[in-house]
């Protein structure tokens, strides 16, 4: 299926996010929010007031990663910033069933995210749940890390699964993603592509972008 772009603004220039965004707005799918409160993850990033700035500027599909420990409490207020989808991690809840239907009940999407050093296993009884699958492809909670090759087997597994069920969950691969590594999870079975430094870090960010989303659809 073809690829989704989407950057994570985590690595953009903040003193400059809404210019950085418009870069490269024609060039991406959705965009990827990273939301970190300095205790599930050890740093910080961004808050309610800074989604809903973007929103302001912005058309594409919000995706909020929540690196948080009671990620619940947060969706209402993500949902009035402006907020399309939000991920939340097995390791916070390991039956996400209350968390899925807290996200419905707001209209926003849901997905799962499964961290490197955990299996696949403790995320497949709930794929179900998800529009999004997300694996993580570096320890989450900092950018520019590089990419963890074992996790591909894991978004093999996501994938048999999704097909074999009949699902519609897009399959995300976040972390140390390159126009490389993009064509390995592409080849796993990854649909939709968090880069961060890979794009944002670039002199040109939309031909940047461009060069990753061919990689990953194989035309490079």
């Amino acid at each position: 299926m073809p690829a989704k772009i989407a950057p994570s603004i985590l690595a953009a220039d903040f003193a400059h996010l809404a210019d950085d965004v418009a870069r490269v707005a024609d060039h991406v799918d959705l965009l990827h929010v990273d939301v970190m409160d300095g205790h599930y993850v050890p740093n910080l990033s961004l808050g309610m007031p800074v989604i809903a700035a973007l929103r302001a500027v912005t058309d594409l599909y919000f995706d909020c990663h929540l690196m948080v420990t009671n990620p619940i409490s947060l969706f209402e207020p993500l949902k009035e910033a402006g907020a399309d989808l939000v991920t939340v991690h097995i390791e916070v809840h390991p039956d996400p069933t209350s968390a899925a239907a807290a996200a419905r009940a707001l209209q926003l999407g849901f997905g799962l995210v499964v961290n490197p050093a955990t299996p696949f296993a403790a995320v497949a009884p709930f794929v179900e749940l998800c529009d999004l699958v997300v694996v993580m492809s570096v320890v989450p909670g900092f950018g520019g890390q590089e990419f963890i090759p074992e996790v591909l087997a894991k978004v093999e597994a996501a994938r048999k699964l999704v097909d074999s069920a009949g699902l519609g969950a897009d399959i995300e691969i976040d972390g140390g993603v390159t126009p490389e590594t993009a064509r390995m999870a592409s080849a796993a079975g990854a649909n939709v592509f968090v880069a961060g430094t890979a794009i944002f870090g670039s002199p040109d960010p939309a031909a940047a972008a461009d060069r990753l989303r061919a990689a990953a659809d194989g035309m490079e």
